[in-house]
C-alpha cells in the first residue's frame, strides 16, 4: 500500500485549520443553564411540587416530598446541589412491617406515590424514622426507616397507618412515644373558600400504637388545619390554622381548647418544623405573603371559589418561640417569577432552603444572618 506523504506547507495548513476550528468552538455560545439563578436564588430543578422538607441532622442530606402522583420522595445533596429519586419500591427497600404499623397490605405503589407532609424523628443511634403523608392510591401515613451518615441513606418501608374513610391528611407529626398526629385541611363538604372566610373546615387526628386507626381530637377543629409539630418533651403540639394565619398550641392531655395561640402578621404560614441550628433548634414557619400588591392584595373569593394563588407572591420565614410566643423574622423575599407557593423552609449551614407546593424546583440562597438558638 502506498504511503501518504505530506509536505511542510500542507502540514502548516492543517495546523492553521485546526486552530481556526478550536477558535470557533471557543467562541460558540455556551449551552444555556436549564435552571439558572433568578433574583439571587439558586435552584435544583426536576422536582415536582416539593411541598415539605426534612433535614437529616448532622448531615448534608435533605429529604423533599413530591406532591404529585409518581413524584414520591427525593434525596437532596445540599453540598453539590444535586438530587435523586429516593424510594423506588424495590424489594431491597421494603422491610418487614412493624407489628404496630401493619395496617396496609403492602407498600405504596412507587409509580403513583404522592408525598405531601413529612415528619422525621430519631429511632435510636444513627437511625431515623420518616413519616410521610401519601395521596397516591390511598390516603395514609407511610413509614420509612434509615440510617444516617456520610453516604446517602437507604430508605426501608416498614408500614403505614391509613386515614379514616373519606379523609385526606395534609401534615403529620410524631411524638417521642410513637403516637402520630395528622391534620385534615378539609372535612367532607368544606371548601377552601370556607377556610378563607375563617370557618371551621378541618381537625387534628391522633393515632397511638395499639389503636386501630386515627381519631379526631376534640377542640382541634380549625379554619384550615395545616402544618403541625410536637414539642420536644411531647407535652404539647402546635398546629397552623391556615385560614386565620394563627398557630394554636394544645396540651396533649386536654385538647378541648388551645392553651396559647398567636396570630402571624404579614404572611400565611403553611408548614412548621424544628430545624437544627448550632447546638439547638428553631421552630421555623414558612409561607407566602398575605397582602401581596403584585397579586392585587389579599387572597380573594371569586364566585364562591378561593383564589388558587398562582400569581407569584413574596414569602417569609419566621422563628417562633412557643414558650414566650414571640416571633422573629429569619428571611423574606419579593415575588419570584419562577418560584411561587413557598410552603416550607430549613436552614443548612449558612443557607436557607425553601420548598413549594406549586413549583418544579427547590430554592436556596444565603441567609441574611445566621443565628444559633438553644432550646
Amino acid at each position: 500500500m502506498p504511503r501518504l506523504r505530506f509536505g511542510a506547507s500542507t502540514i502548516v495548513r492543517w495546523i492553521e485549520l485546526l486552530a481556526a476550528l478550536l477558535l470557533i468552538a471557543s467562541q460558540a455560545p455556551a449551552q444555556a443553564d436549564p435552571c439558572p439563578p433568578v433574583n439571587g436564588f439558586g435552584f435544583i430543578c426536576g422536582m415536582q411540587r416539593p411541598e415539605d422538607l426534612a433535614l437529616v441532622p448532622g448531615t448534608k442530606w435533605l429529604i423533599a416530598s413530591g406532591f404529585r402522583d409518581g413524584s414520591g420522595l427525593k434525596l437532596v445533596d445540599t453540598t453539590d446541589r444535586s438530587m435523586r429519586r429516593w424510594w423506588h419500591g424495590t424489594a431491597e427497600e421494603i422491610g418487614s412491617m412493624h407489628a404496630d404499623l401493619a395496617k396496609c397490605e403492602g407498600p405504596p405503589a412507587a409509580e403513583i406515590f404522592n408525598a405531601h407532609g413529612l415528619s422525621l424523628r430519631p429511632a435510636g443511634g444513627n437511625r431515623y424514622r420518616l413519616y410521610v403523608v401519601n395521596h397516591g392510591g390511598r390516603e395514609s401515613i407511610e413509614v420509612f426507616e434509615f440510617e444516617a451518615g456520610e453516604s446517602a441513606p437507604r430508605p426501608l418501608w416498614v408500614g403505614c397507618v391509613p386515614l379514616p374513610e373519606g379523609l385526606a391528611a395534609n401534615a403529620v407529626a410524631a411524638f417521642p412515644d410513637g403516637a402520630l398526629l395528622a391534620t385534615v385541611l378539609l372535612h367532607p363538604g368544606a371548601t377552601l373558600a370556607d377556610q378563607v372566610r375563617g370557618r371551621i373546615t378541618g381537625g387534628v387526628y391522633q393515632w397511638q400504637p395499639g389503636e386501630s386507626g386515627f381519631r379526631l381530637l376534640p377542640g382541634t377543629e380549625l379554619p384550615g388545619n395545616n402544618g403541625i409539630e410536637t414539642a420536644p418533651d411531647g407535652r404539647e403540639f402546635y398546629v397552623i390554622g391556615f385560614g386565620v394565619r394563627t398557630v394554636f398550641i394544645y396540651d396533649r392531655e386536654n385538647t378541648r381548647q388551645p392553651v396559647r395561640q398567636i396570630e402571624i402578621p404579614g404572611f400565611m404560614p403553611d408548614n412548621l418544623h424544628w430545624t437544627p441550628v448550632g447546638e439547638g433548634a428553631q421552630l421555623l414557619l414558612a409561607g407566602m405573603m398575605y397582602d401581596e400588591p403584585a397579586c392585587g392584595g389579599r387572597r380573594k373569593i371569586i364566585n364562591g371559589v378561593a383564589d388558587g394563588m398562582r400569581c407569584s407572591r413574596g414569602y417569609m420565614v419566621a422563628d417562633l418561640d412557643p414558650r414566650s410566643m414571640t416571633l422573629s423574622i429569619v428571611d423574606y423575599g419579593e415575588p419570584n417569577p419562577v418560584f411561587n407557593g413557598v410552603s416550607s423552609a430549613v436552614i443548612v449551614g449558612d443557607k436557607i432552603w425553601l420548598g413549594s407546593y406549586q413549583a418544579d424546583r427547590l430554592a436556596y440562597r444565603p441567609l441574611p444572618a445566621s443565628r444559633n438558638v438553644k432550646r
